[in-house]
């Protein structure tokens, strides 16, 4: 089943999708590229490389791979850093090729534009099957939902989910426990939302949840922390 989807532009100029069925974004209006860099990377996987720069592979899972941005800045942070990335990744809405190919991330840095043959790669990638993308990129996309995906040790979570107000299920305790369940000791989950029912939620389900700055746009962020005892 398709989702009826729109191209739009956002503030930093990067492109994200409008689903009119939910009256939402894949990405903050305030930037798509800098909420990513921001949530994920800065406050994310930079975050958790610094407090553990000799564990490799690092292990990510992410919920809702979209429109691959994510996917594709942790591929590029992988082969500029030369460390070996296994990314998780699950999506029950893949966009169609129609749809990516013009999504203009490669053109917002154009440090990284030479990557874009690899954007294309992770949208190519065969579903429900793992595999190199790049030399240090090792990804798994699961064409499935949180409720049915089998979850592996992970070490940080991007948590990209819809928000809570649209899509309340995903943000369910129960399934918040699934995936802080698969976090490694030490390990971390990051999200751009930062509702006080969902940090609670994180703090009952094991993790130590901080609140960060948020991305342009938006004051919050979160971060759990699992424990390492």
């Amino acid at each position: 089943m398709e989702r009826a989807i729109k191209l739009i532009e956002t503030e930093d100029g990067s492109h994200s999708l409008y689903v009119p069925e939910l009256d939402e974004t894949y990405h903050s209006f305030h930037g798509a590229y800098r909420e990513s860099i921001h949530v994920f990377f800065l406050y994310g996987l930079d975050h958790w490389f610094t407090h553990h720069p000799h564990q490799k592979p690092i292990r990510i899972f992410e919920v809702g791979f979209g429109t691959g941005l994510n996917a594709w800045l942790a591929l590029v942070w992988a082969e500029q850093n030369k460390v070996p990335l296994l990314y998780h990744t699950i999506e029950p809405f893949p966009i169609e090729k129609e749809v990516y190919t013009q999504l203009n991330y490669k053109n917002i840095n154009t440090d990284i534009s030479h990557y874009q043959g690899a954007f294309d790669k992770l949208h190519e990638a065969a579903w429900d099957q793992g595999g190199p993308i790049t030399p240090y990129f090792n990804m798994k996309k699961d064409k499935t939902t949180l409720e049915e995906v089998q979850l592996y040790p992970t070490d940080v979570v991007f948590f990209d989910a819809f928000a809570p107000s649209k899509q309340p299920e995903l943000w369910s305790k129960n399934l918040l426990q699934k995936v802080v369940d698969a976090i490694n000791p030490g390990g971390i989950l990051v999200t751009y939302c930062a509702k006080g029912q969902v940090k609670r939620d994180l703090a009952e389900v094991g993790l130590k949840v901080e609140t960060l700055p948020g991305p342009p746009g938006k004051k919050e962020m979160i971060r759990g922390v699992k424990p390492l005892d």
